[in-house]
C-alpha cells in the first residue's frame, strides 16, 4: 500500500511539473568566432527565484593545443537591471530574485579565437521558481525524508501552479479591461464617422440643391 501510494505521489508530482513548465534541461549555443552575441530569454513574474550554470564545452583540439576559449556573459532584466556580469570565463553560476515581471536575458560572446576558427558550443542550465529550490539541503533541514519529502514537493508544486493560475487570471483580466476599452473607443470613432459621413453628405446635398435652384435648372 506504501508503495502504491508513493508511486501515484510520484505521478501527480511528475504531471504537476509538466503543467508548471519549468524545465531544467540545459540549454547549448553555438558561438561564433566573429564575437556575436547570442542571447536566452524567460518571461518570469516578479519574485521568482533563477539560477544558472554555464559551461564551455572544450573538445580535445583545445586541450591538446593548450587554448581553452574564453567567452563573456551578462544577464539583465528586459529594463537594464543588471545580474550578473562576467568576462574571459570558461564557466560560472549565477544566482537572482526577479524584482519586475517581463523578460530575463542571458547572453554570451565569444571572446578568444579557436583553432580553425570553429564555433564553441555553451551549456546553460536555467532553473527558476520550484526547480531552483534544493530539495535535499530542505530535506535535510527539517530532517524529513521519503513520503514526507515527496508530500513537501507536492505542495510545493501545487502552490507554484496556483501562482500561476492566480497571475493569469489577474493578466486575462487586465487584457480584458484594454479590449474593452479599446472595443468602445472604436465603437465612439464609428458613430463619429458616420455622423460626419451624414453630414458632409446632408451639407452637400444641401448645397447642391441651392446653387440649382439659383441657376433655376430646378
Amino acid at each position: 500500500m506504501r508503495m502504491k501510494l508513493m508511486e501515484i505521489l510520484k505521478l501527480v508530482v511528475v504531471v504537476a511539473a509538466m503543467v508548471t513548465m519549468r524545465a531544467a534541461e540545459a540549454i547549448w549555443l553555438e558561438l561564433p568566432t566573429s564575437g556575436e552575441t547570442k542571447c536566452v530569454y524567460e518571461y518570469l513574474r516578479n519574485n521568482i527565484v533563477v539560477l544558472g550554470h554555464y559551461v564551455v564545452i572544450h573538445d580535445n583540439e583545445h586541450y591538446q593545443a593548450d587554448v581553452l576559449p574564453t567567452i563573456s556573459v551578462q544577464v539583465t532584466s528586459q529594463s537594464g537591471n543588471n545580474f550578473h556580469r562576467e568576462e574571459n570565463v570558461t564557466y560560472g553560476k549565477f544566482a537572482f530574485t526577479t524584482a519586475e515581471t517581463g523578460h530575463h536575458l542571458a547572453c554570451f560572446r565569444m571572446n578568444s579565437h579557436v583553432l580553425g576558427n570553429k564555433s564553441v558550443s555553451v551549456a546553460l542550465e536555467w532553473k527558476t521558481g520550484i526547480d531552483a529550490k534544493d530539495w535535499d539541503s530542505i530535506a535535510k533541514k527539517e530532517k524529513i525524508e521519503g513520503l514526507e519529502l515527496e508530500l513537501t514537493k507536492l505542495r510545493g508544486l501545487v502552490q507554484a501552479v496556483c501562482e500561476n493560475l492566480v497571475y493569469l487570471k489577474v493578466r486575462e483580466w487586465k487584457m480584458r479591461r484594454v479590449s474593452e476599452r479599446t472595443n468602445a473607443a472604436m465603437a465612439r470613432f464609428s458613430i463619429m464617422s458616420l455622423s460626419i459621413c451624414i453630414l458632409a453628405a446632408s451639407l452637400q446635398i444641401w448645397y447642391l440643391k441651392r446653387f440649382f435652384r439659383k441657376k433655376k435648372i430646378i
